[in-house]
């Protein structure tokens, strides 16, 4: 009987975790068309503004993508003055991308304020040992997803 809970419990978690997984894809793919962005582009632009500079071999290496396709990122990027790139003083080839943080946010603070705002509300619904929890899960899988997609990146 217990394996039987168990079971259903594990099911209905990866049933909502699915679910999650979806609606974050196309609630990120709206968000993207709205700013004029693809899907991609969005996620990506997130991810090179973490850093303060980064070059385009690192992006490369970071999300996966062939150096071919860091160059046309960085271009539709560049072009829609999201980011600029600098050439290392020390190495000309060397290219480093320097992300626009106040463009950026321009476009696309005002398409999360009401999420940001949905969210918090949600969050002060939970012990702050439950978020703890939740924040452990997300930590965690997002760890286990790296790992598997360095794994496929590599055959």
């Amino acid at each position: 009987m217990r394996q039987n809970s168990n079971e259903n419990l594990l099911s209905g978690f990866r049933a909502a975790s699915r679910q999650y997984s979806d609606a974050s894809i196309f609630m990120h793919e709206a968000i993207a068309r709205k700013a004029g962005l693809s899907g991609a582009d969005h996620k990506y632009l997130g991810l090179i503004m973490q850093y303060p500079s980064v070059t385009a071999g690192e992006i490369s290496k970071l999300t996966g993508l062939t150096t071919g396709a860091v160059t046309g990122l960085i271009d539709r990027l560049e072009q829609k003055k999201l980011l600029k790139r600098q050439f290392s003083k020390e190495d000309r080839r060397k290219v480093i991308i320097v992300p626009n943080v106040q463009n950026s946010m321009k476009l696309l603070k005002p398409l999360f304020e009401e999420l940001q705002q949905k969210t918090t509300a949600l969050l002060a619904t939970f012990s702050a040992e439950q978020i703890q929890t939740i924040e452990r899960y997300f930590s965690e899988a997002t760890i286990i997803m790296k790992e598997t997609a360095d794994h496929l990146n590599q055959k």
